[in-house]
């Protein structure tokens, strides 16, 4: 049923675009903030340890995404 569906490779495309978007909202964070630029109406510090942290938890999985796709 898996085979029929393509439920390995929706799940690897899924992977790949969750990653992906880690690594985009993340990086995205770290250049305004380098730039000096803070969302309107947020509360609170920006955080480089949690933003370096969670960017690099994107790259894995948008790597491990993209491994099985290939697969």
């Amino acid at each position: 049923m898996a085979d029929i569906l393509g439920l390995n490779t929706l799940l690897a495309q899924l992977m790949s675009a969750i990653g992906l978007a880690m690594v985009f909202g993340n990086g995205l964070a770290m250049w305004k903030n380098a730039r000096g630029q803070a969302p309107k109406g947020v509360q609170g510090a920006y955080r480089p340890g949690r933003a370096r942290f969670l960017l690099g938890v994107g790259i894995v999985i948008s790597v491990w995404g993209l491994s099985g796709q290939l697969v």
